[in-house]
């Protein structure tokens, strides 16, 4: 007896569907398909590396002795997850040179490691004087549209400092499309000051001025993500943090994303070097967005952690300690 017509037709559709489509359930009458996905899983890694200073505190360690750990502790990080961004502050261009190496030559070794480049200035002159806060991802992953620093003052576009800022501070900002899935995401790494509170919440305003500019560029690509990340020297009850997170701002905290249950290691993320009068505390953020009032955050979140920056050999590779989030959009 032939088979019926419809069945014969499925069978025939089943020789020839592509193998990239994943086919849930048959009936003779009906064909249900699962396109792949085209979710994006990537790491965010920020860290204060404390830059390289010739007159080092009581507890902390020169900049050569310290920054072995704290390659092995980004390339650890990093080198199974090849979307990663790992954006640093406080990196003077000696420091680059030596991180930028370090990651390179750890790819080498490795199949399948792509090198990695980055994006950043030294904030005194625009070019290699003063700190960096500069954002390392893979060119083989992701295409970079655009970059720029924009300096957290009243004259932005040049070196400077305005308020009562201790220091010049900037942020480097990079928007990045991923190669595999077009995805577009809008990177931001900063070091805001230490000592102005104006300065903290004016720059903060700035951020997100810049953000909001990308966001809504008139024929621009449309952005599907947003990563800030970086050394606020604010807590969570102080103003740039207040600004970032305010119910207006299209940024919300990675840490209130993922319940405390689930958080990898410690919450404090500055510690000083062991010998400081002020309490160690929460200072180092990845705020993720953008928020949309109808559709929500485009990122789920996966998880959350914040990294040792002393182990048996006491040596702190820093006096602040990595934060790290998985996320997919």
């Amino acid at each position: 007896m032939g088979l019926p017509l419809k069945l014969l037709t499925g069978l025939v559709l089943f020789c020839i569907i592509p193998s990239s489509l994943a086919i849930k359930w048959f009936q003779p009458n009906q064909w249900v398909v699962i396109k792949p996905t085209d979710d994006l899983s990537l790491r965010v890694l920020t860290h204060n590396i404390r830059y390289a200073t010739s007159w080092p505190f009581k507890g902390e360690k020169p900049w050569a002795d310290r920054k072995q750990g704290l390659l092995n502790e980004l390339v650890y990080n990093t080198q199974h997850i090849p979307e990663s961004f790992i954006c640093l502050q406080e990196v003077l261009h000696v420091q680059m040179v030596d991180i930028l190496s370090g990651l390179n030559s750890a790819a080498a070794t490795e199949e399948d490691k792509s090198p990695w480049a980055y994006i950043g200035v030294g904030r005194d002159d625009g070019e290699e004087r003063g700190e960096y806060s500069p954002i390392f991802y893979r060119p083989a992953i992701w295409k970079l549209q655009h970059w720029e620093t924009v300096w957290l003052s009243e004259t932005p576009q040049k070196p400077s400092k305005s308020w009562d800022a201790a220091s010049i501070r900037i942020v480097t900002i990079g928007l990045f499309k991923h190669r595999t899935t077009s995805k577009t995401i809008l990177v931001l790494s900063t070091h805001l000051d230490d000592q102005g509170s104006r300065s903290r919440f004016e720059a903060a305003h700035i951020i997100l001025r810049k953000i909001n500019e990308y966001l809504h560029r008139a024929g621009g690509e449309r952005i599907s993500g947003v990563v800030l990340s970086g050394d606020f020297n604010s807590e969570e009850h102080q103003e740039a943090y207040q600004v970032l997170t305010a119910a207006n701002s299209p940024l919300v905290d990675s840490h209130a994303l993922i319940s405390p249950a689930e958080h990898y290691g410690n919450e404090i993320t500055w510690t000083g070097f062991g010998y400081e009068d002020e309490e160690p505390k929460r200072i180092d953020y990845i705020l993720l967005g953008p928020v949309c009032r109808t559709r929500g955050l485009p990122w789920t979140p996966r998880g959350y952690a914040v990294l040792p920056n002393r182990f048996e050999d006491g040596v702190f590779n820093s006096d602040h300690r990595a934060v790290v989030v998985d996320a997919v959009i």
